[in-house]
């Protein structure tokens, strides 16, 4: 499996810049930056993480929180930053760190967001299970990418006063694609802002073309497109599956549109795909 997107679509340039002008797409945080600075390097040092981690209280607090949380949490607690990061791994807790810099670089004054987020958390989740059961991705992107994969969303309702109903009338098509309905009323979509946030954050090539791609399930036919951008697409469709199963929808208009397609893709039956989202359902029952 490669890791970077060799033949993915290149977006136009003066598009890419006309949307950069018109959404306020916040940058890079600094702390994030150092942090990739020292992930960057042949041997990257826990304690040295730690430590650029630690200059900020509220987000060691936050990530300490999160590592010890039931789903992330091994079997001992950590009682530090270098403890998770020894625990966890340096990059499952650099994935956790940047989802938590882009909650506190997005997030609403008033707390209107906090249902986008556990959402986002819950597809994470999902994601990271999957790609486990099916060997597709390794976990800190397949969580990066179920963090950051409706990102765009809180940025085009800060945009545009309408948006809310245009992402209600997407949700609830059961024949267009999601994001041919933002297009037609907005000119961009949620899913091509999120890939510009993903590049500008230095994000993994494979999560930032999976975001802009994962609502286009045609391209999990297109074999020009790299195997592990399509194999996060169609780990999206089942996510999103089990994410409507949890919250008590039997159905999912994304699965009509895509889990077919997803299912070939990932080499799965449909029985198959639903015995893994009845474990999946499971787990998030028993993680509390």
């Amino acid at each position: 499996m490669t890791s970077a997107a060799a033949h993915a679509p290149v977006m136009d340039t003066s598009v890419e810049d006309a949307l950069l002008r018109s959404i306020r797409i916040p940058p890079r945080p600094s702390l994030l930056v150092d942090l990739q600075q020292e992930l960057a390097e042949a041997d990257p040092s826990p304690r040295r993480i730690a430590r650029i981690i630690g200059n900020d209280v509220g987000m060691s607090g936050a990530l300490l929180k999160l590592a010890n949380s039931p789903f992330f949490g091994a079997a001992r607690k950590a009682k530090s930053v270098e403890q998770a990061i020894n625990f966890l791994g340096i990059n499952h807790c650099a994935a956790l760190l940047t989802g938590l810099l882009a909650r506190q670089a997005i997030d609403g004054k008033d707390g209107s967001l906090n249902q986008f987020w556990e959402t986002s958390a819950r597809r994470a989740q999902a994601l990271v299970f999957i790609s486990r059961k099916l060997r597709i991705a390794p976990p800190d992107i397949a969580h990066t990418f179920g963090l950051f994969c409706d990102i765009g969303v809180p940025l085009l309702m800060d945009r545009f006063p309408d948006y809310r109903d245009t992402f209600d009338r997407a949700m609830k098509s059961a024949e267009r694609k999601f994001t041919d309905i933002e297009d037609a009323r907005h000119n961009t979509n949620h899913a091509a802002i999120g890939c510009l946030l993903a590049r500008n954050w230095g994000l993994s090539p494979d999560v930032s073309w999976a975001i802009l791609h994962h609502h286009d399930y045609e391209v999990l036919g297109d074999e020009n497109t790299d195997d592990a951008i399509r194999s996060l697409v169609a780990a999206s469709v089942l996510a999103e599956r089990g994410i409507q199963r949890y919250h008590g929808n039997r159905d999912s208009l994304e699965w009509e549109k895509g889990g077919a397609v997803a299912c070939q893709h990932l080499g799965v039956e449909e029985d198959e795909a639903d015995d893994l989202l009845e474990e999946l359902h499971e787990t998030f029952h028993t993680e509390h």
